[in-house]
């Protein structure tokens, strides 16, 4: 049996951020569809250090025909480390098994393919959600996610600048600094107030790690859109339940926003929202089965929490375009 092995430059030169938007269109349409099988996260803490290693497996059938089912699994550990270390946050791999007779057929490079996939669903959801005219959008966070949530947008709207927000001023205006030169044309501005650049924003992404919310409600104007991306465990929030008041609520897969989605747990225990404040999973607003946006004036919300759906869709387009330019290495297994 032969197994191709993509490490995480493979997985970037065989995986555009706009080849991964159009992959995860029919993905989240099966997720909503129930033609999806998702059992939700699981982490084991790593006894004598701040880790953990964490477990995704899923199943995904996209058609009818055997080459449109697959299922695999995500590993990855997740331990603290300084935002210049070489292994990043996320260490892993996620394996891709052919569903017909149960055999790997490749491996990827988890962190990579993980950064590019969650990215493209922001991208996804805010194709499907913000106004057709935004031009500007505000970043909350600076790290990984930022990078690759730049290129993924630019792929769904002709955003002009990005504001760039940071606990950080400095690291802000070097990842600012950074991204401009690999993308000429696009402005990239240190936003030094948050509320200030939250005014002149279009689309708005919270990519942080902040355990309580770092946005407020009090600032959304008529006609944005908000992504939630950061946060993605039940006792974390990036933004208050202001926010969630004032929003048109969508989200991924709904098992995971009632498990892990922590602005939506503290706005239903806050009695602030009911269960039919979420308007629908962003599959179902792709197929016609739940209402998008309905006004330029509307405020909508996504709040990502990540789905191995995600992640199959996108190690099964990164493969074939590996396999159509011999990207990776072919091993014996």
């Amino acid at each position: 049996m032969k197994l191709r092995v993509l490490n995480a430059a493979d997985v970037s030169r065989a995986l555009t951020h706009a080849a991964c938007v159009e992959a995860l269109r029919p993905a989240m349409m099966a997720v909503s569809s129930e033609k999806a099988v998702l059992p939700l996260r699981q982490f084991m803490g790593v006894p004598h250090t701040d880790g953990k290693m964490g477990l995704m497996p899923g199943y995904l059938e996209t058609g009818d025909t055997w080459d449109e089912r697959n299922f695999g699994v995500k590993i990855v550990s997740k331990f603290p480390r300084e935002k210049d270390d070489p292994n990043g946050t996320h260490v892993g791999m996620v394996v891709l098994f052919r569903a017909d007779i149960g055999v790997p057929i490749a491996i990827f490079d988890g962190g990579r393919l993980t950064a590019i996939r969650t990215a493209s669903a922001t991208a996804l959801a805010t194709d499907a959600l913000a106004r057709n005219d935004a031009k500007t959008a505000l970043f909350m966070g600076h790290g990984e996610e930022a990078e690759h949530h730049v290129k993924a947008l630019l792929a769904v709207r002709p955003i002009e600048r990005f504001l760039i927000w940071g606990r950080a001023p400095e690291r802000a205006g070097a990842f600012a600094a950074e991204i401009a030169k690999e993308i000429p044309g696009v402005a990239f501005d240190v936003a030094e107030d948050a509320g200030a650049a939250c005014a002149e924003a279009d689309v708005i992404c919270t990519l942080t790690s902040a355990p309580t919310p770092i946005f407020k409600g009090a600032w959304l104007k008529p006609g944005q859109h908000i992504n939630m991306v950061g946060a993605a465990v039940a006792t974390s929030a990036e933004v208050d339940t202001e926010t969630v008041v004032r929003s048109r609520w969508y989200t991924d897969y709904k098992p995971s926003l009632d498990a892990q989605g922590g602005e939506w747990i503290n706005a239903l225990k806050e009695g602030a929202v009911s269960e039919d404040h979420l308007v629908g999973e962003l599959g179902a607003v792709l197929s016609g089965a739940a209402p998008g946006r309905q006004s330029d004036s509307e405020i909508t919300a996504y709040k990502s929490l990540g789905v191995t759906a995600q992640d199959l869709c996108g190690a099964k387009a990164a493969l074939a375009a590996a396999d159509a330019a011999d990207i990776g290495q072919i091993i014996d297994w």
